[in-house]
């Protein structure tokens, strides 16, 4: 299984939010470039950026920012937030990004994420963010009447590497992850998931990698890894 550390972008800072409010950004760091190679010297494998202020706004606003992280680590980076179109795509992929993120197009132009998909082979990743039950979209600002496994299914056998199930209600609570949500999903379609929201502690990753089932590919790291209740060196040990 893959650990994904997460470094949230807004306003230029590393943040971390509850349930996806923006009003609630609590700064981990003003320097994300540093907190990145915090993450590689720790010894992850990927790391996890997204642009908060761009999934919000539908375009990218922490541009410099994603910047000096791709000019500060050599390990791979994915990133979400703000990216609509394929002239996007390739201009993050050119930038060097490995892999990048899409949520909002996913529900509302899925032709786009095919194309992309089919374009760039595994270096596109849908988001699925779940509130409630239901996908939300626009930075978790709005949401549709779909729910995950409809939109996942969308895009199984057109080449996109991971599906990024989000569990919004419990993002940045540290309540432990929905580890049968997040099953039901990796049973349900061809696609490695990765899950994110509500990671808590070390427990939380044993149960992922335990649970019966298609095995859940990755996991993102978010609050948990920056107020110290997981450590880097003991999740990445449970994790292989």
């Amino acid at each position: 299984m893959i650990l994904y550390p997460a470094i949230d972008l807004k306003d230029g800072q590393c943040v971390r939010v509850l349930h996806g409010d923006l009003d609630t950004a609590t700064v981990f760091n003003t320097s994300p470039a540093d907190q990145a190679t915090k993450f590689a010297d720790a010894g992850f494998q990927w790391i996890h950026v997204v642009d908060l202020n761009g999934a919000v706004q539908g375009k990218a606003v922490n541009a410099s920012a994603v910047e000096a992280i791709l000019e500060s680590v050599s390990i791979p980076v994915q990133l979400g937030g703000g990216i609509r179109s394929l002239a996007d795509i390739e201009r993050w992929i050119e930038a060097g990004v490995s892999r990048v993120i899409l949520g909002t197009v996913a529900v509302r132009e899925p032709e786009i994420v095919k194309q992309a998909a089919r374009r760039w082979p595994e270096q596109i990743a849908v988001s699925v963010d779940v509130r409630k039950g239901k996908v939300a979209v626009q930075g978790w600002t709005e949401d549709s009447d779909l729910d995950a496994v409809t939109v996942a299914r969308r895009f199984e056998d057109v080449g996109v590497g991971a599906l990024i199930i989000t569990d919004i209600d419990r993002d940045g609570a540290l309540m432990g992850f929905n580890v049968e949500a997040f099953g039901a999903i990796a049973d349900a379609v061809a696609i490695p998931v990765i899950a994110a929201g509500g990671l808590a502690s070390v427990d939380d990753i044993v149960k992922l990698r335990e649970r019966e089932g298609v095995p859940i590919a990755g996991a993102v790291l978010g609050r948990a890894l920056y107020t110290g209740a997981i450590r880097p060196a003991e999740a990445l040990k449970v994790a292989a």
